[in-house]
């Protein structure tokens, strides 16, 4: 399969009928016969497209279509359905929608459709970077270490992009706290020591994430030196500066 979309359609048949047509063009398909189905999936599985249906039970396509956007995730909406008003279309468009096809439609055009986002989403996928063993794929959210796929939450998720787009630099609390989290953050919390504390288990050992004493983290890039940074950290030298509990204080 070299194409994964979600479809929400609260119609089985026809639900079936598009997954089962998709998988013979290698397009695998999960289907999600209402809003909360869907809206579970999206925040599991990471997507190349969804096709939504606007009228489905519990949260509506519109619904799903602003929960994508809000998301971050880049994943383009292909709506469905059968108004076919101008005015309908637009708002759409409006709530993030990337193509519209209006109900009944030909399944060919269907998979033309999902080919043509599918090849403008490669475009402005960003970099699949790799560091110390890591493969940080920020398009699909996912990451792997030494070929081994580690399951983060998204919060852990966006502190390892910004630590490795340092490339092996020190990143500290504070920037951590302004890129990862927003702007209501308390600038006093433990967040972030926390969250690199949980980062860095997920990842496993050796340590691949290290503490710069009263400074901030960043990727280990040698062996010797993440070997080294386990050892320091459970000799409690590599918790920080202790000058605090804040995020200033690169704890964890």
């Amino acid at each position: 399969m070299d194409m994964r979309v979600l479809i929400v359609e609260d119609e089985p048949f026809l639900a079936e009928a598009i997954r089962d047509g998709l998988r013979l063009e290698a397009i695998a398909a999960d289907i999600a016969g209402d809003g909360d189905t869907a809206l579970e999936l999206l925040d599991v599985n990471a997507y190349d497209i969804a096709v939504l249906d606007r009228d489905v039970p519990g949260p509506g396509g519109d619904e799903i279509a602003q929960h994508i956007v809000a998301s971050g995730s880049g994943t383009p909406i292909l709506m469905l359905t059968a108004a076919d008003r101008l005015d309908d279309k637009a708002s759409g468009f409006e709530l993030g929608a990337d193509d519209y096809l209006t109900k009944p439609f030909e399944l060919r055009e269907l998979v033309m459709r999902l080919r043509a986002l599918d090849r403008r989403r490669g475009h402005s996928r960003p970099p699949v970077r790799e560091i110390a063993g890591l493969r940080v794929d920020p398009f699909r959210r996912e990451v792997f270490r030494d070929g081994r796929y580690v399951a983060l939450t998204r919060k852990q998720f966006a502190v390892l992009e910004v630590l490795v787009a340092a490339e092996g630099g020190v990143v500290s609390a504070e920037t951590l706290l302004e890129r990862a989290w927003d702007e209501n953050a308390d600038p006093f919390t433990n967040a972030v020591r926390i969250t690199v504390s949980g980062l860095r288990k997920r990842l496993g050992e050796p340590w691949v994430i290290g503490t710069v004493p009263g400074v901030g983290y960043r990727v280990e890039t040698t062996a010797g030196t993440r070997a080294g940074t386990r050892a320091g950290t459970r000799n409690g030298t590599g918790s920080g500066s202790g000058t605090g509990s804040g995020s200033g204080s690169a704890g964890g």
